[in-house]
């Protein structure tokens, strides 16, 4: 996400006429067979591409998933058991267990 960010600024960016990025253009080669700036605007996008297919097939993302749906579960057990007014008996997520009431 942060890469598509950054692509949008430069974007923006250039649009607007902001900065350095209001004079770079938008060819691929200039008149002199150099390379052109549409590199610049195309290489925070590439890389947001490469991170998401490394992500998904490293694993990452889904480990992420899982450990936020495990701390889901424990905070809705942690707020039944509160509830039943057993929180004094059952050591929460956070480590401490909760005053008898």
């Amino acid at each position: 996400m942060f890469f598509v960010v950054i692509g949008v600024i430069l974007v923006l960016c250039n649009l607007m006429g902001w900065g350095p990025m209001a004079n770079w253009n938008w060819a691929l080669l200039d008149e002199h067979n150099n390379w052109g700036d549409l590199w610049k605007f195309v290489l925070p996008f590439a890389l947001a591409v490469v991170w998401w297919i490394w992500s998904d097939a490293s694993g990452w993302t889904k480990k992420k998933a899982m450990i936020r749906d495990q701390q889901r579960k424990q905070d809705r057990l942690d707020r039944n058991i509160d509830a039943m007014g057993l929180g004094h008996l059952h050591k929460h997520r956070d480590g401490r267990t909760r005053p008898k009431q």
